[in-house]
């Protein structure tokens, strides 16, 4: 059963404290953004192990195992992103429907230890793709087509909010399955 879509917007999380995970992306240095995605792959590896991996909380919320490939896929999206970012000046970037791309990936039916892989691979590939950026640098542009601007520092502290989150958002529903 596919989840309600969420249409929120959510860069709200550059100005204030997230309520719910408590993470402060305002208060967050972008050059720390590399070594909090490392730490962030390395505590979604025991996630995607627990024994309820694929157990949805309720029929509103994703599985560990869903919201593990999607981390996954959020990864590897801003890993092209930052790139068009630094490469051409003040890109488009093309739309992305998370919802649709866990149904057509079928993240329900994914393999966990390849998923757990594949994440940490992914947060690997785009923290050594942010350890490469350098003074003005972090002032490069990027848009989205609903209107939201970003630079490549507010692009990389947005970005760690999403896996943080989602990381409570697994150990909410796990604990509401015991």
């Amino acid at each position: 059963m596919p989840i309600t879509p969420d249409t929120k917007s959510w860069t709200w999380v550059l100005e204030r404290a997230c309520p719910d995970c408590g993470f402060d992306a305002s208060a967050t240095d972008p050059t720390s953004v590399s070594a909090l995605i490392r730490d962030d792959a390395e505590r979604w590896q025991t996630l995607l192990e627990h024994d309820e991996v694929r157990e949805r909380p309720d029929d509103d919320t994703w599985s560990a195992l869903e919201y593990g490939c999607h981390v996954r896929d959020v990864y590897r999206l801003f890993h092209e992103r930052l790139g068009l970012m630094l490469d051409e000046d003040d890109p488009l970037f093309a739309n992305w429907d998370q919802d649709e791309t866990a149904v057509t990936a079928r993240y329900r039916e994914q393999d966990p230890r390849a998923v757990a892989e594949d994440l940490r691979a992914a947060a690997t590939v785009i923290a050594d793709h942010f350890d490469t950026v350098r003074g003005d640098t972090w002032h490069r542009t990027g848009r989205r087509s609903d209107g939201a601007r970003f630079t490549v520092d507010t692009f990389s502290r947005y970005l760690v909010h999403d896996p943080i989150h989602h990381r409570w958002d697994v150990v909410r529903g796990l604990s509401r399955l015991s």
